[in-house]
């Protein structure tokens, strides 16, 4: 997660047709409102825009499509909402394979600084630009005339008009403003009116007053001026959210000083003040689709299971598994919904909104879906200290560890062994998480299950070297003699911790000897060479750094922290991409990008995992350039986020396109691990921030715990999860998560950090 950049101004990007500049635009969709009028299918959590009411797709979605392609080659579609309806833009757009810049508000000021942010930010982009305003949920079903009317206004807004939309009135009609132009065509603007009764209504169309769509045209910078003019503190406040705010898995998160913007409509702010003003009369259907008549209009409205019988000019909406039947009725609006229904006279549409009031006194419940009870971060702390004391750690030092002390490698979900070949970095990382719940106070028999676990090791897996073979059968012989990087950094790692209870136990394998062997085979980057089919790594450099990092605090050898030294200087410099912010995975023997495929694998996994450990590292050598180069690659990580899963998955390529969507359980901890540590370092926006991202990432961990203390591995792209063992090698991810969880929130939370501990 990084501050949102404040883009260099590029040189004004125009286009010239005989001599005429060609604004750049850039059009803002609004994505405020509730629709209480359309209860009870749009409520706060679920308004209409993003409801279908006029078709298949919702009405946000129309109004992407509509806009889109107006942006160009040098604009861009920008989307301006709440942080309660991120979820809905992304999965949309997602939908609609569009991409946009996201501006989210803390908290709901109006149009006005809404408007204003997103002009801001236009304006940083192209000093020029022309912004086309439009709300989410309008229904304009001639998309052709509608950017054709914008063609029309842009000139006019290039040279400095606020241009409106009027909508010729198809007859009167109480619901909607008016505005009264001063001549035929594009003319300024004489008054902007409310919503008059009906008999004003006709006589306003009368006048050749029009319909006020809402829709408006204007330059980026010109609207700034004119909120700053009449509007006192809005524009400094809406600038300083923007200047704090911060790049969150690919939306823009406004910064807490947009809440101290004034709460005023764009009318009142500017429209109604301004001597800029334009209107453009447009003959193309429009409606805002406010109430159910006019969803009944569009005649694409009725959804579900219906039977009517003698039954005329009725619309009928059924959620899911709900059949609606109706016999000799007309002129209604049945609307059904899981936890509501309502029937309403179509001609009394607009009186719903009465309904939605006396909900308020009578049933606030019924104002809004009900919600998934969510468990807040603290609650599923404190759950994880007790699975982790009660089920997890009992059962892998029990079921999970045979007579001699060796760890087993499965475990199936109803607790029983399977005979599989032993690899050294299981052994390495199980006694490490029984050395780490030791060093928590662990009630339970850690001291016992470290040292049978250490003595299994040391008789079966070490070679003559000092160093771990990979493999051995179930019987205890030699299968793969291989030495590789990996495990010996797991077997450091492991004894680092060890040392802390148990110097004598950890020092018996000589560890500063198998670091300096490693610190002298490396090359002059700081590279080691990895035995397999992928030499030239990060991932071995990664768990040799977190080793060295566990030594360095366990010990204070400054042997540890310089072999830390190397190898984050060789990340920075190598292992991360400095276009992209990402952390690759191969390379060829000069450290550079490999080629093909292996080149450009991304494992969001691991950018979280490397965020993690060198903001650790940053941390101790007060570097700051180190920080935010660990905060761009927790930005990196939450690229690869499933949004409609809520899980980390396990590959994309450094386009950001998805390579495999499946999402094992590793990546979650990471994740996890990554948000509350840089939570625990700042204590601006960006902890907020990071606070949320750790509570979905636990909350992403939690899908695969089960309560008996074993867990679930692979999560397919449908959402199910294989059916299979539970691998003793994501404990250690578990530990090094739970670890992180009770550090950072037993520090935020001293009401709770009783809670978190083992003992």
């Amino acid at each position: 997660m990084t501050r949102a950049p404040n883009s260099p101004k590029p040189e004004a990007q125009t286009m010239r047709v005989n001599a005429a500049p060609m604004p750049v635009i850039f059009p803002v969709i609004m994505c405020g409102g509730s629709g209480t009028r359309l209860w009870p299918a749009s409520r706060p959590s679920r308004p209409k825009q993003f409801i279908p009411l006029a078709g298949n797709r919702s009405l946000f979605q129309d109004t992407v499509e509509r806009v889109a392609g107006l942006a160009g080659e040098h604009g861009r579609l920008i989307i301006i909402g709440g942080v309660a309806h991120r979820q809905a833009i992304c999965d949309q757009l997602k939908e609609l394979e569009r991409d946009a810049v996201v501006l989210l508000e803390p908290t709901a000021r109006d149009s006005a600084a809404a408007m204003a942010a997103a002009a801001i930010w236009t304006e940083r982009q192209n000093p020029d630009a022309v912004n086309l305003f439009v709300a989410s949920d309008h229904h304009i079903p001639d998309g052709a005339a509608f950017r054709k009317a914008v063609a029309s206004a842009s000139d006019a807004a290039l040279a400095g008009r606020i241009v409106t939309f009027g909508v010729i009135p198809s007859g009167p009609s109480s619901a909607y403003g008016y505005i009264a132009p001063r001549g035929e065509g594009l003319a300024e603007v004489r008054a902007f009116v409310e919503k008059p009764d009906l008999a004003t209504a006709e006589r306003y169309i009368a006048d050749g007053y029009l319909w006020n769509s809402g829709n408006f045209v204007v330059r980026a910078d010109i609207l700034k001026a004119e909120l700053g003019q009449v509007t006192a503190g809005l524009v400094e406040a809406v600038t300083d959210s923007m200047e704090a705010a911060v790049v969150d898995g690919g939306v823009i998160l406004l910064g807490r000083r947009f809440s101290d913007a004034p709460r005023i409509s764009i009318d009142y702010a500017v429209l109604e003040k301004t001597e800029r003003a334009s209107v453009l009369p447009v003959a193309f259907d429009w409606s805002d689709l406010g109430a159910w008549d006019a969803v009944q209009k569009s005649g694409e409205g009725d959804v579900g299971l219906h039977i009517l019988e003698d039954a005329e000019n009725c619309l009928v909406r059924a959620c899911d598994g709900v059949m609606v039947a109706a016999v000799g009725v007309s002129n209604l609006a049945i609307v059904v919904e899981q936890d509501a229904v309502l029937v309403a006279d179509l001609a009394k549409s607009q009186d719903v909104r009465k309904i939605v009031k006396r909900l308020q006194s009578l049933s606030p419940r019924h104002l809004d879906f009900p919600q998934p009870v969510q468990e807040t971060l603290d609650e599923g702390a404190v759950r994880f200290a007790a699975w982790m004391r009660q089920s997890a750690l009992p059962t892998w030092c029990t079921l999970g560890q045979n007579a001699q002390g060796g760890f087993e490698e499965l475990l199936t979900q109803d607790g029983r062994r399977l005979h599989a070949s032993r690899r050294a970095v299981v052994q390495a990382r199980q006694i490490q998480v029984y050395a780490q719940a030791g060093h928590l106070g662990w009630p339970g028999p850690w001291r016992p299950t470290v040292a049978a676990g250490l003595d299994w090791m040391n008789q079966r897996l070490m070679t003559g070297g000092g160093r771990l073979r990979t493999r051995i059968t179930t019987g205890g012989a030699p299968e793969d003699d291989t030495t590789t990087l990996y495990d010996q950094a797991f077997l450091l790692f492991a004894l680092a911790s060890v040392s802390r209870l148990d110097p004598e136990a950890a020092h018996q394998f000589q560890a500063a000897n198998l670091r300096d062997q490693l610190m002298t085979a490396m090359d002059k980057g700081g590279g080691l060479v990895e035995a397999g089919a992928h030499p030239y790594q990060a991932n071995a450099h990664m768990h040799l750094l977190e080793a060295a990092l566990a030594w360095e605090e366990a010990e204070g050898d400054p042997s540890w922290a310089e072999l830390a030294d190397r190898i984050v200087a060789l990340a920075r410099s190598r292992f991360i991409d400095p276009k992209t912010g990402m952390l690759r995975e191969f390379f060829s023997p000069d450290w550079s990008p490999a080629e093909g495929p292996d080149g450009t694998l991304v494992e969001p996994g691991h950018q979280f995992e490397w965020a993690w450990l060198l903001a650790h590292h940053a941390k101790r050598r007060a570097d700051a350039e180190g920080m935010e180069v660990a905060w761009n690659l927790f930005e990196a990580g939450l690229k690869g986020v499933d949004r409609g899963r809520g899980v980390a998955i396990d590959a994309m390529n450094l386009d950001g396109s998805i390579r495999s969507a499946r999402a094992r359980l590793w990546p979650q901890t990471e994740w996890l691990k990554a948000a509350l540590l840089l939570a625990s370092l700042t204590d601006d926006g960006r902890r907020d921030l990071c606070l949320m991202q750790a509570a979905r990432a636990q909350r992403a961990l939690w899908r695969y715990l089960i309560p008996v203390g074993l867990w679930r591995d692979q999560m397919l792209e449908s959402g199910d999860f294989i059916d299979e063992p539970a691998p003793a090698s994501s404990f250690y991810h578990i530990m090094a998560a739970f670890v992180q969880t009770r550090a950072t929130l037993g520090a935020l939370r001293p009401d709770i950090s009783w809670a978190l501990e083992l003992a």
